[in-house]
């Protein structure tokens, strides 16, 4: 016998259990799929895959020998229209010497003479880098916004390089991070009603 109404409060139960199980089941899911959160990165034009690669071919320029052709090839190139960057004569005293007090003797012999001829010496700062960024943690709690955490890694490097009238190489020098690593976390209780701003930013 069948009661009226009966089989269709049991299909609807049988419904929402159903749409129940698949939520949490799509849940389940989504907390392991960290491989599915954005990612990204930047790099500036280098020949060089790591700060100690840069490092290394810098330190075969030999000041008073290298030209710049023979710069180039190793990787410098003072022409280049990404990763270098002129420094004009004014700034580059400052640039050079630190502080005002220091004796124009107890510098380098090709910092004073890049000071001696004035015009004709030119300094090139090249800048070389990888860094890549990675999401990670439930993916769930990120793409809602309740928590984010960013990895970052990768290296950025620095090089000075004086060279006297277009052709041989004063002085050089170099910087930077060879290791880059630090961890982001955002924390916004609201989830998505905290903002909906940059939801898929790196």
């Amino acid at each position: 016998m069948q009661i009226p109404g009966l089989t269709a409060v049991v299909q609807a139960a049988s419904r929402r259990h159903r749409a129940h199980a698949l939520g949490a089941l799509v849940l389940l899911a989504l907390a392991g799929c960290a491989s599915l959160l954005p990612r990204g990165h930047s790099e500036e034009t280098s020949p060089f895959r790591s700060f100690e690669a840069a490092r290394d071919a810098l330190e075969r320029v030999e000041p008073y020998r290298t030209t710049v052709e023979e710069m180039k090839a190793l990787g410098f190139d003072t022409h280049a229209s990404t990763n270098v960057r002129e420094i004009p004569f004014p700034q580059l005293v400052s640039h050079l010497v630190q502080t005002p007090f220091l004796p124009l003797a107890d510098l380098d012999p090709g910092i004073q003479e890049c000071i001696a001829v004035r015009h004709r010496c030119r300094a090139y700062q090249f800048h070389f880098s990888r860094i890549a960024r990675q999401r990670t943690g439930a993916f769930a709690l990120d793409i809602l916004n309740f928590k984010r955490i960013t990895q970052t890694s990768g290296w950025r490097f620095e090089g000075t390089v004086l060279v006297r009238d277009d052709n041989i190489v004063l002085f050089r020098n170099h910087g930077g991070e060879p290791k880059l690593e630090s961890t982001e976390v955002e924390g916004n209780p609201l989830g998505p009603l905290q903002s909906l701003d940059g939801l898929l930013k790196y």
